[in-house]
């Protein structure tokens, strides 16, 4: 069993200091956030600290390396709007977001 937390309990800090701090306290992971950017409506929504939006191979490696650097693993990554929603435009709005993040 690892400890780790769920970043969006540190909304206002940038991934490298989220992954900087679990290294310091001695957690072993963290699940990060991937929000889309803007407004939330509903505690810890909107918190994005790993951006998906235009996600490359190259930011695939860049955070790759700076988990390793730290010792730090990815337990998840957190995003979970409610794709059920009857309104058929927002859950499209949802699924297609979740498909960036998957």
């Amino acid at each position: 069993m690892q400890l780790g937390f769920v970043s969006a309990i540190l909304p206002d800090l940038s991934l490298e200091d989220v992954v900087g701090f679990a290294a310091a306290e001695g957690f072993a992971c963290v699940e990060l956030m991937c929000w889309p950017r803007g407004k939330a409506e509903r505690r810890y929504a909107g918190v994005t600290h790993i951006d998906v939006a235009g996600f490359t191979q190259a930011d695939a490696q860049r955070i790759n390396e700076l988990m390793a650097q730290a010792g730090v693993s990815i337990s998840g990554l957190g995003y979970y709007p409610n794709p059920l929603t009857p309104d058929r435009a927002e859950a499209a709005v949802y699924v297609e977001h979740m498909q960036q993040v998957i």
